[in-house]
């Protein structure tokens, strides 16, 4: 496990980029003419992504992006 220390400064800036990236691949999700198996790559990296913002944001924005359900499968 690693650890850093940020200012809040920087963590606004951090809260920013993953926000950004995270709308970034729902945009892409949701596009049609991308293949299923690059958007299995693409919720894989969500997911991550999301993980980093969980750590970051406090619990009223993670729940904006928090991955949707599909049949029985997270997002």
């Amino acid at each position: 496990m690693l650890g850093f220390l940020i200012n809040n400064e920087e963590q606004k800036e951090m809260e920013y980029l993953i926000k950004r990236e995270l709308e970034e691949l729902l945009m892409d999700m949701e596009d049609h003419r991308i293949d299923e198996m690059v958007k299995t790559s693409m919720r894989a990296r969500y997911q991550t992504i999301f993980n980093l913002y969980r750590r970051i944001a406090s619990k009223e924005e993670c729940i904006k992006y928090m991955p949707k359900r599909i049949g029985n499968q997270r997002m």
